[in-house]
């Protein structure tokens, strides 16, 4: 059995290798969704004309590792206090968004949102926003795996997103 979450959280290069990393997750896809435009390409959705955020696609098995496990990695990879981007990613399409695909992920993430809110974790208000999905357009293939493909482009890209979450969560 396989259920799909939908994350966007800065660029969708960060998104993948700490998903990656744990058992029961079955493939992540980076792409486009949340906007208008059909099939859009890197750089119509970089001109922030598409409507599109970039994110993840993550087919998981919940037997194995569940959407509220999935909900604390994620939180762990992003600024929620930071509406207009990520880290050195800023606009529309680098937004931090949570999207369900059920009401049931819906009732999860607002619980979730909540919980990291009452933590005071954040002295800032938690504005990621919890949407329907939509469709999801994959990414053209040089984006897929990132991390893999070109290790010190990522690393370089993101070290402030690194330097930010190890502050925030270095107890963790």
């Amino acid at each position: 059995m396989k259920e799909t979450a939908i994350l966007a959280g800065g660029c969708f290069w960060c998104m993948v290798k700490p998903f990656d990393e744990f058992p029961g997750i079955h493939s992540i896809t980076s792409g486009y969704t949340g906007g208008h435009k059909e099939n859009p390409t890197y750089e119509e959705v970089c001109s922030g004309t598409t409507g599109h955020t970039e994110a993840v696609k993550i087919e998981f098995d919940p037997k194995v590792i569940s959407y509220k496990e999935l909900l604390a990695i994620y939180w762990q990879q992003t600024d929620p206090t930071d509406a207009f981007g990520q880290f050195e990613d800023r606009g529309e399409s680098y937004r931090p968004v949570i999207f369900y695909t059920t009401e049931e992920q819906k009732q999860i993430a607002e619980i979730s949102k909540q919980e990291l809110a009452d933590s005071k974790k954040y002295t800032e208000e938690i504005v990621t926003t919890i949407e329907p999905a939509s469709d999801f357009y994959s990414a053209e293939e040089y984006h897929q795996d990132f991390y893999k493909k070109n290790p010190a482009r990522y690393n370089l890209s993101s070290q402030r997103r690194k330097n930010f979450l190890k502050e925030v969560w270095e107890e963790e």
